[in-house]
Formats: C-alpha cells, sequence, structure tokens
C-alpha cells in the first residue's frame, strides 16, 4: 500500500461535516474538522490497531497504546517512548490519514511539533467534554502551517 504524501492534495470530503467540498492543498479541509471521527478513506474500519507504529508528517512518534471507535467520539493514545520521556499523548481520529495494515502503520497529518505541543494527555480526564474540546480546538487549529503559540 503506497503511503499519502502529507503535503499532496487529497480529494474526497473527509474529515468534513456536511458536504463534499473536498480538501486544499497540505491536508487543510475546506469545511469543517471533526477530529472526533475517522476519514473514511483512513482504512481504520472496526480494526484494533494496539501496537500499530504511528507516524507523523515528519517522522515517527511511538505505538498505539489504545484505540477508540466511539461513534462520535474517536481517538488514539500514543505511547511515544523515549521520544517525549515516555509519556502518552491523546490523538483525535480525525488526524488519521491512512493505516497500513500489512506495515501495522498509522500516518496522522501533524507534524512531530504540533503533537508535542498539544495539550498534555490525562488518562483520567480523556472522556470529559471540557478536556475533548480544549483537544479537539487544538488540531482544528493545528491546519495551519505552525502550532498556536508559535512565532511566525
Amino acid at each position: 500500500m503506497d503511503r499519502i504524501d502529507p503535503h499532496a492534495t487529497h480529494a474526497g470530503p473527509d474529515p468534513l461535516r456536511g458536504g463534499d467540498q473536498g480538501t486544499v492543498p497540505g491536508g487543510a479541509p475546506a469545511g469543517t474538522f471533526d477530529p472526533w471521527r475517522y476519514r473514511d478513506q483512513a482504512g481504520v474500519a472496526d480494526v484494533d490497531l494496539v501496537g500499530y507504529k504511528v507516524e507523523a508528517t515528519d517522522g515517527g512518534i511511538g505505538k498505539i497504546d489504545s484505540a477508540s471507535h466511539e461513534v462520535g467520539g474517536s481517538y488514539l493514545v500514543v505511547d511515544t517512548g523515549p521520544w517525549i520521556f515516555g509519556k502518552k499523548v491523546m490523538l483525535p481520529a480525525g488526524t488519521v490519514n491512512q493505516v497500513d495494515h500489512d506495515q501495522r502503520t498509522v500516518s496522522v497529518d501533524r507534524s512531530r511539533d504540533q503533537i508535542k505541543a498539544a495539550p498534555e494527555y490525562d488518562e483520567t480526564s480523556h472522556s470529559d467534554p471540557s478536556y475533548r474540546d480544549q483537544l479537539g480546538g487544538y488540531y482544528d487549529e493545528t491546519y495551519g502551517a505552525l502550532p498556536p503559540g508559535t512565532a511566525r
């Protein structure tokens, strides 16, 4: 299976809500980003992704520790190992570009710096609506060239 070029234009409406407006170069949505829904073209289906490696646009970030397929609330929890001192990060499902089941790899459309700068994962609050709103909002904002708070 070929890997998706994160800098290429990808046709298709997901991860948009309500409409087939497609995407613009660089993967940014032309409509509203839905952080908690896997994109149809990502190839996730209902497969258990635990143990798969996760690749950001600029390199590996770790392995999936847990994955959710909740309707309207799907996410991945990634153990980053030594990359950011053994912390775990929670990635909303909408960040998943593609899954390569043969290589057991999940590609996400964010950089390592964007993921590292995300709100810190706390396993006791991962289902808290305010935490999800904060995390979803952060990843919605990161469709820009730089993470929020970064000097331009």
